[in-house]
């Protein structure tokens, strides 16, 4: 699969076989009455990066979200059973550790803030050259996600890689400055968009590693969690869907319901309603809305939470 971007892996000025050699396989098994279940499945399969000579694998959270069983695999292709370590919602990381050893070289965490637009990179799944792309950093910016999810600063690359969930992003150097999450449509914005990946930038995980790998989760004060999925459509904030049995939903928001304040305060993007939600205090704050449904105004007070308390979890993290 290597491609013809100048940061091919033919091209790399670094070992680009140990480097490639500690992106492994993750499969993860998820319980049928799991919360995430209807959305994300219940077998998942991704990708997942060595970090450390221990077995630890930085992967993205969603592989491993609610699951019962995580495996991981190397270039031999033998499944490891590995345990979840810790999941971080305000980044989407994710870890585990395998529980044997896999035989490869951790790849080194590199600085994702020195990472410009225009550089060339190599985006990594598991499967060596044949699973590896050359690409370029095309944008840093904010990404919101529909599902209270926002990055100040996300790395978007293209061309997409087909496998981008937990792949590497690997710098010139030879390091680790991201982990696929998403394929986007728009990774390139404008009159004429053109697909690409976004990845979380590894900085992210420096200030919260050490606190993951104690306790499972981030020591920072969990975000109020609401479970509604809002989109900007035709300069309006839509909610699309609520989360059975969340909040938004037991305060009375519905599919359709048009997010005009938040405390008061008039809100016009995605950003800006998190922003507010979340200024408001942690897990727990009460938070006032003011929506359209249909020509009517309504007011409703929704009682957030901490999202992990929603989520059937193995109390490990």
């Amino acid at each position: 699969m290597v491609s013809g971007a100048p940061a091919a892996a033919k091209d790399a000025a670094f070992d680009v076989e140990a480097a490639l050699g500690a992106v492994v396989r993750l499969r993860s098994e998820i319980p049928a009455d799991a919360r995430t279940a209807p959305i994300l499945g219940t077998l998942r399969e991704g990708n997942g990066v060595v970090i450390d000579s221990d077995g630890l694998v930085l992967t993205i959270g969603y592989l491993i979200l609610e699951a019962m069983a995580v495996s991981v695999s190397g270039a031999n292709g033998r499944l490891v059973p590995a345990t979840v370590v810790g999941f971080d919602y305000d980044t989407g990381f994710g870890l585990v550790r395998a529980q044997s050893p896999l035989g490869v070289t951790p790849l080194k965490i590199g600085n994702s803030a020195d990472l410009k637009e225009r550089t060339a990179v190599l985006v990594a799944g598991n499967g060596g050259r044949d699973q590896t792309i050359g690409t370029f950093v095309v944008s840093r910016r904010e990404f919101a996600g529909y599902w209270e999810y926002l990055l100040d600063e996300a790395i978007f690359t293209a061309p997409p890689h087909p496998n981008w969930g937990g792949a590497a992003l690997i710098g010139p150097d030879g390091k680790l400055l991201g982990i696929g999450s998403l394929f986007v449509n728009d990774a390139v914005q404008g009159e004429q968009p053109f697909p690409g990946n976004m990845f979380v930038p590894i900085d992210l995980l420096k200030p919260i590693l050490p606190e993951m790998l104690a306790q499972g989760r981030s020591g920072k004060p969990s975000k109020p969690w609401l479970g509604m999925y809002t989109v900007e459509h035709e300069e309006q904030l839509v909610i699309t869907q609520v989360a059975p049995e969340g909040p938004a939903a037991k305060a009375g928001l519905k599919p359709g319901d048009v997010v005009v304040k938040v405390s008061s305060h008039l809100v016009r993007d995605v950003p800006g309603l998190y922003r507010r939600i979340w200024g408001l205090g942690p897990a727990g704050v009460a938070v006032p809305f003011t929506v359209l449904r249909g020509d009517r105004a309504l007011d409703l007070m929704v009682n957030s939470v901490d999202r992990s308390d929603y989520l059937r979890l193995k109390r490990s993290y």
